[in-house]
């Protein structure tokens, strides 16, 4: 396996884990922000109060994105996978 080989799987397994976690860790910005202008407009300092939401918007959007990670996980195993075969 030349440098070059080992770049381009690095950059594919980088990609993929920025496509991955790009999702999740928006809608957990998006929804903590969110709490955080509600308990400073209500001035409620509960600190629970953040993770309950933020742990069922990550569930509900893992359950609608699950099959497309999922494929996105499979076509990264199956190019390292072709990689190491062509060795």
């Amino acid at each position: 396996m030349s440098q070059g080989d080992v770049v381009i799987i690095l950059r594919s397994a980088l990609w993929t884990v920025m496509k991955l976690a790009a999702p999740l860790l928006i809608v957990s910005l998006g929804v903590g922000l969110l709490v955080s202008v509600f308990q400073a407009a209500t001035q409620i300092s509960e600190q629970t109060l953040t993770f309950v939401p933020k742990v069922l918007a990550i569930a509900f959007l893992l359950l609608t994105l699950g099959p497309w990670m999922l494929t996105n996980l499979t076509e990264f195993f199956v190019l390292v996978c072709m990689r190491i075969l062509a060795l």
